[in-house]
């Protein structure tokens, strides 16, 4: 077949029209569905916004759902507060027990009568899931498990974590361990405010575990998450397992500023939870951001103090401040800060005396407490009396010039 001159540009003409059609309509990436229409094998899955805790989306996360090893979340985070307030350290040496030995399930393969440094027993928590290092951890911190077990309780109620119950630190099961999907996001997001963690948490592996701590030799360590290698700024939190759970995870990324958490619990496969978290991420990702205000514990003002050992005292948020944006909106936000004009003495720190709001057009996304950043004691006598003559003296000074 011959061609003209013409006509072979014609040709290319109408072939770069369609190329560059076929271009333009190709996706972009976004996200083009919603979670709606996905398709969850899991029995219950789960979206949070890190920052203001916000929920994207949720289905059945407010069922009773047996947890697996998501409960060492609350392990951890246990574990992390004992470490801020100085009860442990993270060079303790913690000896193990003939409880702590005998857990089965994934473990460390610690023997009794073995001392291990408390950051490895944290380290194999975090990273390959060991029960026995948990209950090391645990009767360490508490005196018994049972002991740490009713902080772990207590610690959930604390935060409104309302539709759980522990039996022990493992997840080991048990008819009347249970959790939720909201709940273990809940203890994630506390957790996740610790930043130790994330120092241990994208570990993928160590082939000298252990070495010299304990009778067995070494282990090999292995992350049981493996979506810090494989997904893109995923730098936590936890998997679990067992028959009657199913395979669960507490998923957490985070890309340019904005972090999300995604639960999946009771899937039937491995591959079905990181699947199904995959999806979750990815939508929140192609879909929202977080516009972040004020940090935690961030000055919001002053307030003058009557009667106080100090005249001014500073106030702070008691969280966070920030709000979810979907992309593509204008982030055309106010707030409105409620204060009284001054307090009296005496002061507590952590009072709440106020509030910040967040509007975004004319809905509330956000409201956080605002309160004192440290105690504050009533004035003496001798120091009221200061104040009222230097006050006297300046207003002296004033009128003479």
């Amino acid at each position: 077949m011959k061609f003209t001159i013409n006509a072979l540009r014609s040709l290319v003409a109408v072939l770069t029209i369609v190329i560059i059609f076929s271009v333009c309509s190709m996706p972009t990436g976004e996200a083009v569905i919603t979670l709606e229409s996905v398709e969850f094998n899991s029995k219950a899955t789960l979206l949070m916004d890190y920052d203001s805790g916000e929920l994207i989306y949720s289905r059945n996360e407010n069922e009773k759902l047996f947890p697996a090893s998501t409960t060492k979340i609350m392990t951890l985070l246990l574990a992390f507060e004992s470490l801020e307030r100085g009860d442990i350290s993270l060079h303790d040496e913690v000896p193990i027990t003939y409880n702590a030995a005998g857990m089965g399930g994934s473990q460390l393969f610690l023997s009794q009568g073995d001392v291990v440094d408390m950051e490895s027993l944290l380290i194999g928590i975090a990273v390959g899931s060991g029960n026995d290092a948990s209950v090391a951890v645990a009767e360490y911190i508490s005196g018994s498990e049972s002991a740490f077990v009713n902080l772990m309780n207590e610690r959930a109620l604390e935060l409104n974590m309302n539709n759980t119950k522990f039996i022990n630190p493992t997840g080991l099961h048990h008819d009347e361990h249970y959790s939720t999907a909201y709940d273990i996001a809940l203890m994630g997001c506390e957790l996740l405010n610790h930043e130790l963690f994330f120092r241990w948490s994208t570990i993928w592996m160590d082939e000298n575990f252990l070495e010299g701590q304990i009778r067995s030799g070494k282990v090999f360590l292995s992350n049981t998450n493996r979506m810090v290698r494989f997904y893109r700024g995923c730098d936590g939190i936890k998997t679990g397992y067992t028959r009657e759970a199913g395979h669960n995870i507490a998923a957490t990324a985070k890309r340019n500023g904005t972090r999300f958490i995604a639960v999946v619990l009771g899937a039937p496969d491995s591959d079905t939870r990181y699947a199904e978290a995959t999806t979750l991420l990815d939508y929140a990702f192609a879909n929202f951001v977080s516009v972040s205000l004020k940090d935690d514990k961030e000055i919001i003002a002053s307030l003058p103090v009557e009667k106080g050992n100090i005249t001014e005292v500073n106030i702070v948020a008691t969280q966070k401040v920030s709000f979810l944006l979907k992309k593509g909106e204008e982030a055309n936000y106010k707030t409105d800060v409620v204060l009284p004009p001054s307090l009296k003495s005496p002061l507590v720190a952590g009072e709440v005396v106020g509030t910040f709001t967040v509007f975004h057009g004319d809905r509330i996304v956000k409201t956080v407490g605002l309160e004192v950043a440290q105690d504050v004691e009533n004035a003496t006598f001798h120091l009221l009396f200061r104040r009222y003559l230097d006050s006297w003296l300046n207003f002296g000074r004033k009128k003479i010039n």
